[in-house]
C-alpha cells in the first residue's frame, strides 16, 4: 500500500522549514509560472503534492521548491519558495536500497 500524503500535509511541512522564505507577491500566467519554473529553476511537478488550485514543484538537483496557486483568470501567483528540498525516493529506488 502507497503512502497517501495530503495536500495539507504537504503545504504544514513545507511551512516548518526553516530554510523556507516567503515569496514577495509575484503573479503571472500559470503558464508562464510553469515555463520560469522549468527553465529558471529546473522544477517540475511534485508527485501528489498538488490539489486543483495549489501545486508544488521542486528541483531534486537543486533543491529549490516553490508553492504557488492558480486563480480561475488563469493568474498564478507563488504562495512560498525555498532551498533544501528532498525529493521523496522512488519505489525502484527503495527496493535497491533493500538489496544492497
Amino acid at each position: 500500500m502507497k503512502p497517501f500524503i495530503s495536500t495539507a500535509a504537504i503545504i504544514l511541512g513545507l511551512a516548518s522549514f526553516s530554510t523556507a522564505v516567503q515569496a514577495e507577491q509575484v503573479c503571472m500566467s500559470a503558464d508562464e509560472m510553469k515555463a520560469a519554473l522549468i527553465d529558471w529553476y529546473g522544477e517540475q511537478p511534485v508527485p501528489g503534492a498538488s490539489d486543483k488550485t495549489d501545486e508544488v514543484w521542486a528541483s531534486p538537483h537543486t533543491g529549490t521548491w516553490t508553492m504557488f496557486r492558480t486563480f480561475s483568470d488563469g493568474n498564478a501567483c507563488v504562495l512560498a519558495q525555498g532551498d533544501d528540498w528532498l525529493m521523496a525516493p522512488t519505489d525502484n529506488e527503495l527496493v535497491a536500497q533493500l538489496i544492497d
